[in-house]
Parts: structure tokens; C-alpha cells; sequence
């Protein structure tokens, strides 16, 4: 009896936390612009760059974001290719 006991309040337990995380994970999405994907003659107003992600070291086309405000104060996340810093000239 007491084993079923321990296994309902362990399963309620981990249902209570993947609820709370999922609400978290909600709330942090809201907040943040949606991420933005560039093409050629995509057409791009920039007034102020925020943050630039680190290039991966990889050889080849890596993703990168770039987090920027446009001239009205709105906050944009633009993801774009760039050459990874991992090749070698040798």
C-alpha cells in the first residue's frame, strides 16, 4: 500500500514540474521577438545592434543571430548563414 502511495505522489510530482516548466518556457517565448530569417533583398531597418551570436567552429555555412532595434524601438532576432570559423588555410 505504501509503495502505491509513493508512486502516485512521484507521478502527481513530475506532472506538477513539466506543467510549471512549460509556463516558464511560455513566459521567456513572450518576451522575446520572434526569430526572424533572412534572404536576399530582405529589406532591413537597423538602428541599433544588440547582441551578435558567436560563430561556430565548423567548416562550412553555420547559422548566426544577430539581435537588433529598429529606427521605432522594436526589438528583432534575425538568423542568417555565415562561414564557420573552423577551416583551415593549411
Amino acid at each position: 500500500m505504501n509503495i502505491s502511495k509513493i508512486a502516485i505522489f512521484l507521478a502527481l510530482s513530475c506532472i506538477g514540474a513539466q506543467a510549471f516548466a512549460e509556463e516558464s518556457h511560455a513566459n521567456v517565448s513572450r518576451d522575446q521577438a520572434p526569430v526572424e530569417t533572412y534572404t536576399y533583398g530582405s529589406k532591413l531597418d537597423v538602428k541599433k545592434v544588440i547582441s551578435v551570436t558567436d560563430v561556430a567552429p565548423e567548416c562550412g555555412p553555420v547559422p548566426a543571430q544577430m539581435t537588433y532595434e529598429d529606427s521605432q524601438g522594436q526589438r528583432h532576432v534575425m538568423q542568417y548563414q555565415v562561414m564557420g570559423s573552423g577551416c583551415s588555410n593549411g
